[in-house]
């Protein structure tokens, strides 16, 4: 059925429940997971001669972004140790998630991205838009939608 499920997430409870499906579905099919984690890219804030209060370094950055990324990648880890399923996880830092998403699905040869949705409908689904959906209009690669 399935070797390798692409599991993005983003720290929020709907993506640890997509963590949960994600890893009883490959304990069903025998495939891996691969946890994904996209932080947001670096921004030099430094105007003419003005440099904001709470201005940190590019390493600092890194260091900061590579934490918060290890911890949301460890619940993927755990969860799948616990029922016995094999896990890498790795990050990306970019302002487009959805593009990151696509690229390393390609990259760690993904053959099913389990994701959560959030399910906004209306004006706050076209204003903030889903990053969801912008997986699901730019890959191939079947996209199974939890809310």
């Amino acid at each position: 059925m399935f070797r390798n499920i692409m599991v993005p997430i983003d720290g929020s409870a709907l993506s640890r429940k997509a963590i949960k499906s994600a890893v009883a579905l490959a304990k069903l099919s025998g495939a891996k997971i691969t946890g994904f984690h996209v932080a947001p890219a670096y921004k030099f804030n430094v105007y003419a001669d003005y440099v904001p209060p709470n201005f940190i370094m590019p390493k600092e950055f890194e260091a900061r972004a590579k934490k918060v990324a290890e911890k949301h990648l460890e619940a993927v880890k755990k969860e799948a140790a616990a029922a016995g399923v094999k896990a890498d996880c790795y990050f990306a830092t970019s302002d487009f998630p959805a593009d990151a998403i696509v690229k390393a699905v390609k990259k760690y040869g993904c053959d099913l991205i389990a994701m959560a949705s959030h399910g906004r409908s209306g004006l706050s689904k076209m204003i903030l838009g889903s990053e969801t959906q912008k997986v699901l209009a730019n890959t191939t690669t079947p996209v199974l939608v939890m809310r």
